[in-house]
């Protein structure tokens, strides 16, 4: 009777949703290495983002939304499939480092997606919507022998414009012309990367302006190698002459260059939808696949892309869909990358996939509502790789953050209301409330079968510095 209840009351919901017949498009603006202080509207004043700052004023801006893992590969994946990199076994960039000596060794990994899994796009394709994606794909087994297989149109993509096993431009000319990529014409000497992966996204809203779209665009930039166009390079580089950079910023002329490439191709997405009479019937959501990848883009949290600590997690989060989400809202739930599945789920008036989004949760009732809160209480990381930082798992519940390292067993307590650039381990402090965290995080590995690190025979202290690693410094 309960079930049948909440069924109706889906059914009906679903109905108010959609009122008019139509089911909304859906804009997926994801850019790779994106620093939580990348952008005006969270407080960056050298890098200038008119248009993603008017994105923000026009919708909600949140200030708890992570990634699912500090490196791009598991990200990704969470977010096309609803789970916990864990849960996958895919948890580290692809091909990930090799670190043959070192205390640990690494598990053996995932570096594809199931096929026996339905994706997002996939899920979305069957409600009859067109699904492209353009840009930086990066979960390709590469090497393998099904390494083909994976491209984005095996995955519920219709159109595939850029995406291959790069994890950054690699082609001849990087982000300008000629960039060896499928479905991507060279264009002329000089043409910027972002600029012709936007052109790409103007061409496949004008072909389904008349059908429901979900348009994933996957942003190469901002990660390296740093290049943006002479005449933006050469604009910070002025402005940097006369810059207060009171709050510690990342002023390096070229990243705020490409930064600035792109909110232009944001604000041309917008732009188009608006002339298309579109945009009043689509979702737009902008985030990042996790921190920035130089110091000083995060605003004071701790550390960087790779790291343990916020810095590398905490991502940027802006969402907007005229009349339906309040222009200005602000929203402070902790959200992550799973969410975005069953979110656009219940946002279509489409059912649940409760066995394929396992552990994403819907937002809608937080995008209605910022002062809202979620069912959810906790959020787990899981790295068992050497990168910039020894291996680790974490866990957020409520305010309280607890990481663990897995080579020594060191733990790390933070109180994230209190402090939020994690300066104060309280472990030392408060060993039970550590202890707790660290059984509830231990209890959750299991129930995902999350794979763990095994001691490493070739073990050479000498041979084997697997980390940590120092920030890099960028001027």
């Amino acid at each position: 009777m309960i079930r049948s209840f909440a069924l109706l009351s889906l059914v009906c919901f679903s109905c108010l949703l959609r009122a008019d017949g139509k089911k909304p498009n859906f804009v997926f603006l994801l850019v790779d290495d994106l620093g939580w202080g990348d952008f005006g509207c969270y407080g960056a004043e050298f890098y200038e983002t008119p248009h993603i700052d008017k994105l923000a004023k026009d919708g909600m801006l949140f200030t708890n939304a992570y990634s699912a893992c500090t490196v791009c590969s598991p990200s990704r994946a969470a977010i096309l499939t609803g789970r916990y990199p864990a849960r996958l076994h895919l948890t580290d960039w692809i091909a990930g480092h090799k670190k043959p000596f070192a205390k640990l060794a690494v598990p053996d990994w995932k570096m594809k997606m199931d096929h026996e899994r339905v994706l997002l796009p996939e899920a979305l394709k069957e409600a009859g919507y067109a699904t492209a994606f353009l840009g930086k794909w990066h979960l390709m087994p590469i090497g393998q022998p099904d390494f083909k297989e994976h491209y984005p149109t095996s995955h519920g993509f219709d159109v595939n414009v850029g995406g291959r096993e790069w994890g950054q431009p690699k082609g001849p000319g990087k982000y300008f012309s000629p960039f060896g990529m499928p479905g991507l014409d060279d264009g002329a000497k000089g043409d910027f990367l972002t600029d012709k992966l936007t052109d790409a996204a103007m061409v496949f809203l004008e072909e389904k302006k008349n059908e429901n779209f979900l348009l994933y665009f996957s942003y190469y930039t901002v990660h390296g190698p740093i290049m943006s166009p002479e005449k933006l390079t050469k604009k910070y580089q002025e402005k940097l002459k006369t810059f207060d950079n009171k709050r510690n910023e990342n002023v390096n002329p070229r990243r705020a260059g490409m930064v600035e490439a792109l909110d232009q191709s944001v604000g041309r997405i917008v732009a188009k939808l608006e002339e298309l009479g579109l945009a009043e019937n689509t979702v737009i959501v902008l985030t990042g696949d996790n921190g920035g990848d130089y110091d000083n883009t995060t605003s004071g949290l701790r550390d960087r892309k790779g790291f343990s600590h916020e810095g590398g997690v905490r991502e940027p989060l802006i969402a907007k869909w005229p009349g339906k989400i309040e222009a200005g809202s602000r929203c402070d739930e902790p959200v992550i990358g799973m969410d975005f599945y069953p979110t656009f789920l219940e946002v279509a008036g489409l059912p649940a996939r409760e066995d394929e989004h396992l552990d994403g949760v819907s937002i809608w009732p937080l995008l209605k509502d910022g002062s809202s809160e979620l069912k959810r209480e906790k959020l787990y990381w899981h790295y068992p790789h050497y990168h910039r930082t020894k291996p680790y798992g974490a866990i957020r519940d409520g305010d309280w953050k607890l990481i663990e390292f897995f080579e020594d067993g060191e733990l790390e307590l933070f109180d994230l209301k209190a402090d939020p650039f994690e300066k104060n381990n309280l472990a030392g402090e408060d060993p039970e409330r550590a202890a707790m965290l660290l059984k509830e995080l231990k209890k959750w590995r299991r129930s995902v079968g999350a794979q763990m690190m095994t001691p490493n025979p070739a073990h050479d202290p000498e041979r084997g510095k697997g980390g940590p690693k120092k920030a890099r410094k960028k001027k």
